[in-house]
């Protein structure tokens, strides 16, 4: 079964919310899903988690981005964070939101089969 690969490639949290939205409902779906923050969007995982846009979410009757993060992993969605992104925003892995995995891009990009979907938000 082919799979969703997303890479969030800045540092915004509603891109990330995007990005989480996608690969859920690829999961709820039975298609397996991965999201891979690279550069700065690594600090976009260290916990707790939360941005800019929560409370208009909230306002809004929408969940926020730390419940989003947590659906995921509920859902089985693989969270990836970029190391030398890790590095250049200064987040060590202990800092991460638990079950998200530091990795590289050329790692995260090895395991896109030949029919796998990218996304880059």
């Amino acid at each position: 079964m082919s799979s969703l690969n997303i890479i969030v490639a800045v540092a915004e949290g509603r891109r990330l919310y995007a990005a989480l939205e996608a690969a859920m409902a690829s999961a709820a779906l039975g298609r397996p899903a991965r999201v891979f923050l690279q550069g700065e969007a690594a600090a976009l995982l260290r916990d707790p988690v939360s941005f800019a846009g929560d409370a208009a979410r909230r306002a809004a009757g929408q969940p926020e981005l730390a419940w989003m993060v947590e659906e995921a992993i509920a859902m089985e969605v693989g969270l990836f964070v970029c190391q030398s992104g890790m590095a250049l925003v200064g987040v060590a892995a202990t800092e991460l939101v638990p079950h998200v995995k530091a990795a590289g891009l050329v790692s995260f990009m090895a395991d896109i089969g030949p029919g796998d979907r990218m996304v880059v938000y």
